[in-house]
């Protein structure tokens, strides 16, 4: 795998354009990685709920849980299925709209800073090995195109927000995926 500098995109993901982004600050460089976990509706895998929700095109009659999210507008850079299935909608080079209220080492606004990776996934379900596959893969490739993200800076949204956010969740097998890194 690998990310096309000039782009800020990976080559072997699935393009679909968010306009949930915006510019990075220039005095900024990426050196976080942001591991989350969404489904929806919640605790449902499969359709293409997610990526319309990081589009602004969800149909908000299709579930009566989509009237509450109805005026998010939020993004990822990355998000995986549960087949390992990799989509890219916020070039690495932009700011996607992932972590919102967030502090770690003592900076807030992580969206800055950071690169924001989306799972298929839940708190009450164990991710897939396509998925830890796909992440580890994805994983390596942005650690090669921006080296200042080390395993310490690979974090979860629960450790940027806590008390208001726990994904990726109890499920998520930190120990796993740092030991491929």
């Amino acid at each position: 795998m690998r990310v096309d500098s000039a782009k800020g995109c990976v080559e072997e993901a699935h393009w679909k354009a968010s306009p949930n982004c915006d510019a990075r600050p220039h005095s900024l460089f990426i050196n976080t990685l942001l591991i989350h976990a969404i489904s929806l509706p919640p605790g449902i895998f499969g359709g293409e709920f997610v990526e319309a929700l990081f589009c602004n095109e969800l149909d908000v009659s299709c579930h009566p849980y989509f009237e509450s999210i109805s005026s998010l507008k939020v993004s990822a850079h990355f998000y995986l299925k549960r087949t390992g299935q990799i989509m890219q909608f916020v070039s690495t080079h932009d700011r996607a709209w992932h972590a919102g209220l967030s502090l770690f080492e003592g900076h807030d606004r992580v969206n800055d800073f950071s690169i924001g990776i989306e799972l298929e996934g839940c708190d009450e379900a164990p991710f897939t090995d396509q998925q830890y596959s796909s992440l580890t893969s994805l994983t390596h490739a942005l650690m090669l195109e921006y080296p200042a993200i080390s395993q310490k800076r690979i974090i979860g949204h629960c450790h940027v927000a806590p008390g208001r956010k726990t994904d990726p969740g109890p499920h998520f097998d930190w120990p796993r995926y740092k030991s491929t890194l």
